[in-house]
């Protein structure tokens, strides 16, 4: 046994001995597993799954770090004393294998093959991880093609007539009209005899009327 993997189970039992005399009187002491992971012939990643089948059903379940792993076997209400367990690497099988014990504390180094991992039942769904960070948004993307032309909209309604307009200026004077034709030529008269005699009338009245003034002077 190397010296990390030593201290690892020593730090693994030294938690169960850290857990309280009045729990212990509850709960039967765990079994404790410690050790190298192997997966496919490589040393497994970071975060794979190292899970421990008890009759079928999952029993435990930690992920590998540095290419080794760490596994409480807790039997809670259960009985497993003297049970078989087998472990399970990322979902494939180890050729390991050990029996639980009361208080046990082992390193097990697991190595398993995806190739004989079978087609037993999938193991239950590990805790959600955290959510990770926002990335950055991503640059624009070109602008898409113009979508085709819309239909006509219907016609409104007529406006309302509007209020009525200011009275015009007048009109300047327009041009004269032209001259009207002669009129026709009147009828000769038919007194012009009588015109005649009445002037000889007024001539001599007049020189009556001469007379009579003479006369009144000579007097």
């Amino acid at each position: 046994m190397t010296k990390t993997r030593f201290l690892t189970l020593v730090m693994a039992l030294a938690l169960l001995l850290a857990i309280p005399t009045a729990v212990f009187a509850q709960r039967v002491p765990p079994h404790v597993f410690v050790g190298t992971v192997t997966l496919d012939g490589a040393t497994a990643a970071d975060g794979a799954a190292v899970t421990a089948w008890i009759d079928g059903e999952q029993v435990a379940a930690t992920t590998a770090a540095g290419g080794s792993y760490s596994l409480i076997v807790d039997q809670g209400d259960s009985s497993y004393a003297g049970k078989a367990i087998s472990f399970k690497v990322s979902g494939a099988n180890a050729d390991q294998s050990a029996v639980w014990a009361q208080g046990g504390g082992d390193e097990l180094n697991l190595v398993a093959s995806s190739a004989s991992s079978g087609g037993g039942a999938d193991g239950a769904a590990g805790i959600q991880g955290y959510r990770g960070d926002t990335g950055p948004a991503g640059a624009t993307g070109p602008a898409g093609p113009a979508g085709p032309a819309g239909a006509d909209g219907k016609a409104g309604a007529a406006g309302k007539a509007g209020a009525a307009g200011s009275d015009g200026s007048d009109g300047s004077d327009g041009a004269a009209g032209a001259a009207g034709s002669d009129g026709a030529a009147g009828a000769d008269g038919g007194g012009g005899g009588l015109g005649i005699v009445a002037l000889i009338v007024a001539i001599v009245a007049l020189v009556a009327a001469g007379g009579s003034i003479m006369m009144g002077r000579r007097s």
